[in-house]
């Protein structure tokens, strides 16, 4: 039967339309993903699920280029077949298929859980996927294709031998992944014990397979119509590249998020601790009269470094002059004034560092006096966080001073 163009679609379309948006959109956020991968992938080559998920991101790139209407009339023309690009598509969009239900079936399972059942599974779908692309090329190889169509090709050859099966092959191939995908996903979803950014990525991947659902059913519902003299064309040419568009934006979302997510979330925390520190930092830069020289290229995590092993270093030099009677005077002056134990414990060291401090001033260094006492310094090497955030709470550490500074005076001389 020979196929009949349907009234109103170009096989030209113009460059600036929606067809190429819905087309670029999508590759510009998968070649996003795959910079933002790129570096892990380089630095942890060895790692078989960051190669994995590197060329999973370059097949997907490779899927909307070669799927742009200006890819696919260069195909054809290089090649001097007309129509030779959809096998091109079809492949590596069933390729990419394989290759992520490939990479959620290693992703789930682990490095060092390579079950039996997983390596089955794995066999499965590379022969499946396989034998699905040589089919589609052999298929191609019998049909009689000889109008370009670049946009509508679904329909335009819906009813032509051969074409009609290399399309159905692939709308089917399609939907299966994004069917056992989903559910794989969902199984995963529901475990416990997932780090929160990886789950999030879980749910963007989940929707973003469900979307792709949406593709292939307006692409059947369109080959379909054709199929019983209709014609819901706009459902291919139109509605299905946007789903398109939708469904792999949340994909790589999903594939990126996780480790973006983790990322910001070290460098947060990083920031965040260094900043904490500062009080206790200016503290016991005031005590040594010195601090952390600045270098200019040094990262957020050796600068908290940096600072974590100076404040260490100086409550050390300091240990001497830390009045341990104090600290537990002050200790039960902050619970005696409504705080609980582990604020009680930050405020007591803070009272107890900052009178080491002047202590230390007014004996004039190490030079004059002894020490004060035996302190046990370990918890505060440990605490110098919480102590450097309490540092902020002037009013009241200075509360906890002076009741601390009045059970001294209460207790009588012996």
């Amino acid at each position: 039967m020979n196929p009949r163009a349907p009234s109103g679609t170009s096989a030209h379309p113009d460059f600036f339309d929606g067809t190429y948006v819905s087309f670029w959109i999508p590759l510009a956020v998968l070649v996003v993903a795959l910079a933002i991968k790129l570096p892990s992938v380089i630095k942890l080559w060895r790692d078989p699920l960051l190669r994995a998920v590197g060329g999973l991101l370059l097949l997907g790139c490779g899927v909307y280029v070669f799927a742009s209407p200006s890819m696919l009339a260069w195909t054809n023309r290089v090649t001097g077949v007309p129509n030779f690009a959809a096998p091109v598509v079809y492949s590596l969009i069933t390729a990419f298929c394989g290759a992520c239900l490939l990479l959620i079936i290693a992703w789930r399972d682990g490095r060092s859980d390579r079950t039996r059942r997983t390596r089955r599974a794995t066999r499965w779908v590379i022969t499946a996927y396989t034998g699905v692309i040589v089919a589609l090329w052999v298929l191609f190889a019998f049909a009689d294709a000889p109008v370009e169509r670049l946009r509508d090709l679904d329909t335009y050859y819906a009813t032509t031998a051969f074409m009609r099966e290399v399309i159905l092959l692939y709308l089917l191939a399609h939907t299966a992944a994004c069917v056992i995908t989903f559910k794989l996903i969902q199984n995963w979803i529901r475990t416990d014990g997932l780090d929160s950014w990886l789950r999030a990525g879980l749910r963007f991947l989940a929707v973003g397979h469900a979307v792709n659902l949406l593709y292939d059913g307006s692409k059947f519902v369109a080959v379909l119509a054709r199929w019983t003299g209709h014609d819901l064309d706009r459902l291919s040419t139109d509605v299905a590249p946007l789903v398109a568009c939708v469904g792999a934006v949340l994909i790589a979302v999903g594939f990126v998020l996780p480790h973006v997510g983790q990322f910001l979330q070290r460098r947060v925390r990083t920031r965040l601790g260094h900043w904490r520190l500062r009080p206790l930092y200016l503290l016991m830069r005031s005590a040594t009269g010195c601090g952390v020289a600045f270098r200019l290229r040094a990262g957020a995590e050796l600068r908290l470094t940096r600072r974590e092993t100076f404040i260490r270093d100086a409550l050390l030099h300091l240990g001497r002059y830390l009045d341990e009677d104090l600290r537990r005077r002050a200790y039960d002056a902050a619970l005696g004034r409504g705080f609980e134990a582990a604020e009680a414990g930050a405020l007591a060291q803070v009272v107890t560092v900052q009178d080491a401090v002047e202590t230390k001033r007014r004996r004039g260094g190490d030079q004059v006096g002894g020490p004060l006492g035996r302190p046990d310094i370990a918890g505060l090497l440990d605490e110098i966080e919480s102590v450097s955030r309490a540092l902020r709470r002037t009013g009241d550490v200075e509360a906890v001073r002076e009741s601390a500074a009045a059970m001294a005076e209460s207790v009588p001389a012996p």
